[in-house]
């Protein structure tokens, strides 16, 4: 008797080895995408990129570099994406385990009453009705793949988990590029700072030597007011420029994981910008871009959870076994109290009320969801590079005209402070109007060097460096 049910659940697992050749999934390919032009002007055949470059490598300032590695160790948000990876990592690994059948152990003891009238016995007979049934016993189940059900399933859970280490990838460069350019931020702060406060001390003077000569009869007293005016209109701005100081110096302590407080940190003329930067073939962003890596898992993700819908549109192989010990008595547990049972079962679903078909409509439209914004990813990926690299570009353009304008109005301001005091060729509106020009020019040549230390900390982001060691 045995042989025969072990003989039928042969030929059941043989019937599974049989229709799981004829598998209704599909097998993942990586989707076609076109990468000619995200680069737009900049077409170049070198696979050579600044992305392959290590974070340390990139920059010189060595506090700048002790900054980024505390931030790679504290910060918050990418001690949460570390910790996504080790959740997707336990799913992945109970979807392998997913393959093997489960196994309980079950002790228990039941009481039980039956009631004589329901029993309708004839009268006279006495029977005890009050039992005790006391069970030992090992369950197992197993559900073989015979659709793929559970292959897509692993695959899924595998996609999901390199997508969280992708997205790992893509806070640690989003991370040292915020890190990077709040530095930067912070030391064209500083030397804004600085230019002002040396503007207001000429100022000063300039308010002294009006007063001189007022005295003198060379100006009147309305170039003394203007130049007061000029005076507190400089010191007005210092404030601000404390303010901001402040502020970015507390954005970069939250980045670092630590409570706000002032920051060590070097000059912007010491910054020094590589001389070459490589942006390689657009392709390569499909394999140094964390964003758009993770786009594609995402991606792949959904193509499984798509075949994984299907599956259930096709009966399903479960077995069950169980055997163990079973008695009326305690102290007859182990004489003749062996059972066992043997179950193998097919299902096929034939009426479930839409669940199977809404599950596939929702995991295709998804799919095709994921697709797109892997395709809008990569789109995105070649505008920051494009406009990080015209931004540097720009950046650079703009220096020597700047150097040159600066020159040409300190020569201004001199021309026009010595006209006021030697000839009535001028007045103080013209020696205001120079120094104005003069204090504009020189910020803004402050912003010309961060534009460009942020443009390149930006392309290499963008590029998809600093996750490389």
């Amino acid at each position: 008797m045995i042989f025969k049910h072990k003989k039928q659940v042969f030929v059941l697992l043989a019937a599974a080895v049989f229709i799981s050749a004829c598998s209704v999934t599909k097998t993942y390919k990586s989707p076609e995408v076109k990468t000619d032009g995200l680069y737009r002007d900049q077409n170049t055949a070198d696979s050579v990129t600044m992305a392959d470059l290590p974070w340390k490598s990139l920059f010189s300032d060595e506090k700048l570099k002790a900054l980024i590695q505390k931030g790679l160790e504290q910060n918050v948000d990418l001690k949460n994406a570390i910790q996504n990876i080790l959740q997707a990592e336990a799913t992945l690994k109970q979807s392998k385990l997913a393959y093997l059948p489960t196994l309980d152990l079950t002790a228990d003891a039941t009481r039980s009453k039956q009631s004589l009238a329901a029993l309708n016995f004839p009268a006279g007979i006495n029977i005890n009705t009050l039992t005790n049934t006391y069970k030992l016993y090992l369950s197992t189940s197993w559900e073989a793949d015979i659709w793929g059900k559970l292959s897509s399933a692993k695959r899924a859970a595998l996609a999901s988990y390199l997508g969280t280490d992708a997205a790992r990838k893509a806070v640690q460069t989003q991370l040292i590029a915020d890190i990077a350019n709040n530095y930067f931020n912070l030391l064209s702060l500083d030397k804004q700072l600085l230019i002002t406060e040396a503007t207001l001390k000429s100022r000063i003077e300039s308010v002294e030597t009006m007063k001189a000569l007022k005295q003198g009869a060379v100006v009147t007293g309305a170039a003394v007011v203007q130049s007061e005016a000029s005076r507190y209109a400089t010191e007005v701005t210092i404030p601000d420029l404390k303010q901001s100081i402040r502020e970015t110096e507390n954005a970069l302590s939250i980045l670092l994981a630590q409570a706000p407080g002032a920051i060590d940190r070097g000059t912007l003329d010491a910054q020094v910008t590589p001389a070459n930067l490589s942006i390689g073939l657009s392709s390569q962003l499909l394999h140094n871009r964390p964003d758009v890596q993770q786009a594609e898992f995402s991606f792949r993700s959904s193509f499984e959870n798509t075949n994984l819908a299907r599956t259930y549109f096709y009966p399903s192989l479960t077995l069950t076994a169980s055997g163990g010990l079973s008695s009326l008595q305690l102290k007859n547990f182990f004489d003749n109290s062996i059972f066992y049972s043997l179950v193998g079962g097919l299902t096929q679903p034939i009426f479930n009320q839409g669940l199977n078909k809404a599950r596939l409509t929702t995991a295709q439209s998804q799919q095709v969801q994921a697709l797109n914004t892997f395709q809008q990813t990569l789109l995105v990926a070649g505008q920051e590079v494009s406009n990080s690299l015209f931004d540097y570009q720009s950046a650079v353009a703009k220096q020597d005209s700047r150097a040159k304008q600066i020159a040409a109005l300190t020569k201004a301001v001199d021309y026009t402070h010595e006209l006021l005091r030697y000839s009535s060729a001028t007045n103080y509106t013209d020696v205001l109007t120079s120094e104005q020009s003069l204090l504009a020019a020189q910020l803004s040549g402050v912003n010309d060097q961060l534009q460009k230390l942020q443009a390149v900390v930006n392309l290499y982001r963008a590029l998809g460096g600093g996750w490389k060691e």
